[in-house]
């Protein structure tokens, strides 16, 4: 624990000293950083979905830097400090967690993830989407929608009835563009269809972020190896000899 202390407390001291010395540091505020640490969190992400431990480390370090760059622009203020966040979250986990803090009894997992959202309707909370960022990319956050109503038992009884709903979405979509729909009815029968299927991942298990990202990665992986062995521009290929070093890439 103490040589856990004494680096935290060796960030803390470097951040004092940068936001004194440092022009480019002194010159940072809340707005300043925030496209920062969005690009750290993604940093993150993509090391986390590598499995790079290595990377993981740099990059929790990073944005370990971001929170007490923030925090002590926050003290400048005379806001708070980080002894201040680190105390109200740990307040917040004390009061989340009766199971483990309290005398309630839970039986597993999802029981802990339920009492969770009504006790943050009883903390004030207006809804339990109240939680999900407006800023969260739409896959996320159709996910996590999905997650937080469950809990309150807004839900299909099994991935059955999610699949049918998904079959349901396709035909209508597909009706809409066979009789010549607006780009707007299009548009919206589509995002059924996505928000469907995202519901039925989750049934499943499946991450569908997750899911995307790895076959973002693996179309690129292929397609740049189309780049690197066609000898030619691309302009000048067929369809027919992409594909034939699509499925070059694809074996390898």
């Amino acid at each position: 624990m103490n040589n856990k202390l004494t680096a935290f407390a060796r960030l803390l001291k470097i951040m004092d000293e940068l936001r004194e010395q440092c022009p480019w540091d002194r010159k940072q505020t809340f707005q300043s950083l925030r496209n920062l640490t969005i690009e750290e969190t993604y940093e993150l992400a993509d090391a986390i979905l590598e499995e790079d431990l290595e990377e993981i480390k740099e990059e929790i370090g990073d944005i370990l830097l971001h929170m007490v760059f923030y925090a002590k622009i926050a003290a400048e203020q005379q806001a708070f400090d980080i002894a201040d966040a680190i105390n109200a979250v740990c307040d917040k986990l004390i009061k989340r967690h009766p199971h483990i803090y309290g005398d309630l009894s839970v039986k597993d997992e999802e029981e802990v993830k339920r009492n969770w959202e009504q006790l943050k309707l009883k903390e004030g909370k207006k809804s339990v989407l109240a939680g999900v960022p407006n800023s969260l990319p739409a896959m996320v956050k159709a996910y996590r929608m999905q997650e937080k109503t469950a809990q309150v038992g807004f839900e299909w009884e099994n991935s059955t009835q999610v699949w049918e709903k998904v079959e349901e979405e396709l035909e209508e979509f597909k009706h809409e563009v066979k009789t010549g729909g607006s780009d707007e009815k299009k548009e919206e029968e589509f995002g059924d269809i996505l928000f469907s299927l995202i519901n039925y991942a989750r049934f499943e298990g499946i991450d569908p972020e997750t899911a995307l990202e790895k076959v973002n990665k693996k179309f690129k992986s292929r397609f740049e190896y189309i780049e690197a062995n066609a000898g030619r521009n691309l302009q000048d290929m067929s369809l027919e000899e992409m594909d034939a070093l699509w499925n070059e890439a694809k074996k390898k």
